[in-house]
């Protein structure tokens, strides 16, 4: 077990060791997605970065229990139901099943737990009674809401004096509100709306309260990891400390971990300027290792900019790392080969995954010019544990250099009229939300050589060939 883990505190702005409740055991909860669509580039970063950081916590610790939540109640998955008119359910259960298999094409690990919102109403409800009770929340018309002024410590993870937090655009204004800061824990349903009942009467649950009782739960206070992207800072994960520390009257968490942004040559992701990359389109243009490569590349607490350069960079680094795998694939791995050092040095040191990986070069330098067999065996073992750790170099060799080496020209299975009525097809299937139709419709493309981007303005097929060129 390891004392040496540092991780940059948002909460304290600051590098530090690593602190846990008990010495043979790490607890992290991570935000997962709310699952209304498919995951893009950048739900996709959280999912590989805190990978890492699980996988060095095994390492080093006994025991992790590493929770990854979905949120399966939300506004934009009600309407979609209802355009779709079918219960939530069938929207959300899609969506993770599709985040599990996007997730798993990028060498992500599942957590230990994935608690789901609609599994825990009644620990929900239990936690705002408790901020009530303490005299931290409050019932008016229909809706409870989380008293902020009753906490003198809100701002201090964002950094934000709440003048400011009011005069942002993300504080929504209600005449139900004692004060303006005051945020959501129950809000009513109407019948066409999912909900369940309540002492307050028939609702759901507001997003923040939803974490801070599934941690509640699962994991018990404080925690010892909080991770997340940077965008949930203010206001869900500030929102979370406030309820957490005022329901039970202890730390909430004790470090709180954050990843950047993703851009895409350089602009912010967003459906109106129709670069939002789905991790499945990515999928049609490169290996899943590839990807998740690309997105290590830069340090997790960078702006992280997604470009074809990148990807292809990725791609044929792997190449060359397989390729002298293969070289060495009948050489047996010797039993107990510990990880390179110097990468775990790297890796405890903030998640220096971008040193981890120019290490992970010099190893294969050593690999290469290893001279006898038991160079080459203990060469190799020490470069596959060491990229292990990163979720790397885990496939046969062979295989892998037969996905990551671009193939050639797509012969044209299909004319011009007939991929158009398929893409047609399945942008019905989609509006329909007949998910099933709509996959089987994309594979069809895919196979003639076409990968679909989604975008405000309709879908945009690309020459799958032509990308991986």
């Amino acid at each position: 077990m390891s004392a040496t883990i540092t991780l940059y505190n948002t909460l304290t702005r600051k590098k530090e060791a690593l602190r846990t409740g008990r010495p043979d055991q790490v607890t992290m909860y991570v935000c997962g997605p709310t699952v209304y669509n498919y995951a893009h580039i950048g739900n996709a970063r959280p999912g590989v970065i805190f990978d890492v950081l699980a996988r060095l916590l095994r390492h080093e610790y006994p025991e992790l229990i590493y929770a990854r939540n979905f949120t399966d109640v939300d506004d934009k998955i009600n309407a979609a139901a209802a355009v779709a008119g079918v219960p939530i359910s069938t929207i959300t259960n899609h969506y993770i099943d599709a985040y599990h298999e996007d997730m798993q094409a990028l060498g992500v690990l599942k957590p230990d737990l994935e608690p789901r919102v609609t599994e825990h109403i009644p620990a929900i409800i239990a936690l705002i009674q408790t901020l009530i009770t303490r005299g931290h929340a409050y019932v008016e018309q229909d809706h409870v809401l989380f008293h902020v002024p009753s906490y003198p410590e809100y701002g201090r993870l964002s950094g934000q004096r709440t003048d400011d937090m009011i005069a942002g655009a993300r504080v929504e204004v209600a005449p139900y509100k004692r004060d303006p800061m005051d945020f959501v824990l129950w809000k009513p349903s109407t019948p066409d709306l999912p909900g369940w009942d309540s002492p307050w009467g028939r609702g759901r649950p507001g997003w923040h309260i939803e974490c801070s009782a599934m941690i509640g739960q699962h994991l018990g206070h404080p925690i010892d990891i909080h991770g997340g992207g940077q965008d949930l800072i203010f206001p869900h994960h500030e929102n979370e400390i406030a309820q957490g520390t005022c329901a039970h009257g202890t730390l909430y968490c004790r470090t709180w971990v954050h990843n950047s942004f993703v851009t895409v040559d350089g602009q912010k992701m967003s459906k109106s300027l129709g670069n939002v990359l789905l991790v499945r389109d990515l999928l049609g243009q490169a290996p899943g290792e590839a990807i998740r490569l690309a997105l290590l590349s830069t340090h997790y607490r960078h702006p992280l900019d997604w470009n074809m350069q990148r990807l292809a960079a990725a791609r044929q680094t792997l190449l060359r790392f397989y390729t002298s795998l293969a070289k060495a694939e009948s050489v047996p791995i010797p039993e107990q080969v510990s990880p390179d050092p110097l990468i775990l040095n790297a890796l405890r040191n903030d998640l220096n995954i971008p040193g981890a990986l120019v290490r992970l070069r010099k190893l294969l330098t050593l690999l290469d010019n290893a001279d006898t067999d038991k160079l080459r065996a203990q060469a190799k073992s020490c470069l596959l544990n060491s990229a292990s750790l990163l979720g790397l170099l885990q496939q046969a060799p062979r295989a892998a250099l037969s996905a990551l080496r671009p193939p050639a020209a797509t012969a044209r299975l299909l004319d011009d009229s007939q991929i158009n009525v398929l893409l047609a097809e399945r942008e019905q299937a989609r509006q329909a939300r007949d998910f099933a139709k709509a996959d089987v419709l994309r594979k069809q493309l895919k196979t003639a050589g076409f990968v679909i981007r989604d975008t405000a303005a309709g879908p945009v097929l690309q020459p799958a060939a032509k990308e991986l060129a």
